[in-house]
This record gives C-alpha cells, sequence and structure tokens, in this order.
C-alpha cells in the first residue's frame, strides 16, 4: 500500500537539536524543506538561536524541552510535536551524552546516565513515535550512532555500549516497520569538531586526529547531510543501515 499523499511540509523531530551535530541537523532540514521540532535538555538560550537560524530558512519551528532519558520526557516530546504540527514524519535521535573514564572507575551513576540518555531516550522516542508512522504509512527514523559503536574506544565503555545498542536497534526496528513504509537508519559520525570534542584533552585530539586516514576531523554540517540522504522522500528503499561518516576511521 502506498503512502498518504505527501504534506506541503514535512515535519521532522531532533532530539539534542540546540548544538553541534543536532544544529547542524535542523539548519539542514530547515533548508531542504521541513519543518522542525527542535529538543534540547536545558540550554533554553542556544535552542533560540538554532530555532531563528532555522526560521529564517523558512521553517515553522517548535522547540520542546524535555529530557530524553525518561520515558515520560519522550511521550511528552511526541505528544507536543503531533498537537502542533498533527504529524511526525522524521526522528532524528541525537542525544547524548558521556562520561568518559576506564571500566575500573566507571561509577553506576555514569553508566546508567549515558545508556539513560543515549539508547533508552532513542528507544522510547521511536516506541513514541512507530504507531504514528505506520498509521501514516510513512516515516524516517535515523539514529545518530558513532564510530565508537563499531571499533569500540578504551575509555568510552559506556558510551561506545549505547552507540552499539542504537546500530541493534536500528536493524531490529527497521525490520518491524518496513512494511509500513517506515525506514530506520544510523548514521556512524567519526571525529567531529563540536562542543563535546573540543572538551577533550589535547593529547587524546591529537591521537584521534592520526588514526583518521583523510587526517582532518569533519564539519557537523558534514553529518547532518548524511541524515538529510536517509530522511528523503527517495531514501524509502534503503533501511537498516549504517552510514559510516568517519573520514575512513571504521575502514
Amino acid at each position: 500500500m502506498k503512502a498518504m499523499e505527501a504534506p506541503a511540509r514535512r515535519v521532522a523531530v531532533v532530539t539534542g537539536g540546540s548544538r553541534g551535530i543536532g544544529r547542524a541537523v535542523c539548519i539542514r532540514l530547515a533548508k531542504a524543506g521541513y519543518d522542525i521540532a527542535l529538543n534540547y535538555a536545558g540550554n533554553a538560550a542556544a535552542a533560540e538561536e538554532t530555532a531563528g537560524i532555522c526560521r529564517e530558512a523558512g521553517a515553522a519551528v517548535l522547540t520542546v524541552q524535555a529530557d530524553v532519558s525518561d520515558p515520560a520526557g519522550c511521550d511528552a516530546l511526541i505528544d507536543a510535536v503531533k498537537a502542533q504540527f498533527g504529524r511526525v514524519d522524521v526522528l532524528v535521535n541525537n542525544a547524548g551524552v558521556t562520561r568518559d573514564c576506564l571500566l575500573m572507575r566507571l561509577t553506576e551513576e555514569d553508566y546508567d546516565k549515558v545508556l539513560d540518555t543515549n539508547l533508552k531516550g532513542a528507544v522510547f522516542c521511536c516506541k513514541a513515535v512507530s504507531r504514528l508512522m505506520m498509521k501514516q504509512r510513512y516515516g524516517r527514523i535515523i539514529n545518530m550512532s558513532s564510530v565508537v559503536g563499531l571499533r569500540g574506544n578504551a575509555g568510552q565503555v559506556n558510551y561506545s555500549a549505547s552507540k552499539a545498542g542504537l546500530i541493534g536497534l536500528t536493524k531490529s526496528l527497521a525490520k518491524e516497520l518496513a512494511s509500513r513504509g517506515v525506514t530506520v537508519n544510523a548514521v556512524a559520525p567519526g571525529f567531529v569538531g563540536t562542543e563535546m570534542t573540543d572538551a577533550m584533552p589535547e593529547a587524546a585530539k591529537a591521537a584521534t586526529l592520526a588514526a583518521i586516514p583523510a587526517g582532518r576531523i569533519a564539519d557537523p554540517d558534514e553529518i547532518a547531510r548524511a541524515v538529510e540522504f536517509f530522511a528523503a522522500e527517495g531514501s524509502g528503499y534503503i533501511t537498516g543501515q549504517v552510514l559510516c561518516v568517519d573520514g575512513g576511521m571504521a575502514m
């Protein structure tokens, strides 16, 4: 069965959309003709700055503060989007945190914080949109994994586990939703120039850069371009895939 008639503008939800990769995704999708629901955890000023850029690009923008590590926050986010726009066409699970340390020093609190935000948040946002997308017979879900979900990284046991879990989520949910016109894919960025990577020690940055065949870090917009590809209507026959945007790190 074909999808319902396409709306004049599709609606994209981006978690963690106020800064970094999330901001780049919001801006790129706004320029591509999507209306934007921008989720953020606490930095309202950054969220409004991103929203302003998206509005200048012609998008209607809804900003929603919600903690996606709490299933109730995921439900509240999607309920707000449905109330505003009446539909959700694209979900980008981008919200993520790090609590880096060696396993022998890893606390349960730091493990839970990373897994709850990065993985559980994505699971419950997917759950919140799945029924609506199935009813629409159209949807695009893009999960933001990482090269460390494929390769691992010392000092990031919790983060790597969360990002590897997103790949398993992607492939399993893709099989559940494919027959209803809903695709589920993942983008696995490498080393990207964001506030998160700017906070790394210089020695760690140098070691990471040395491992990149392309010899440079990525701009957030390069990751956003991969998201735009998966979000497009013309990408409806691509599902369950992981696209590395990492300068060759995972080769």
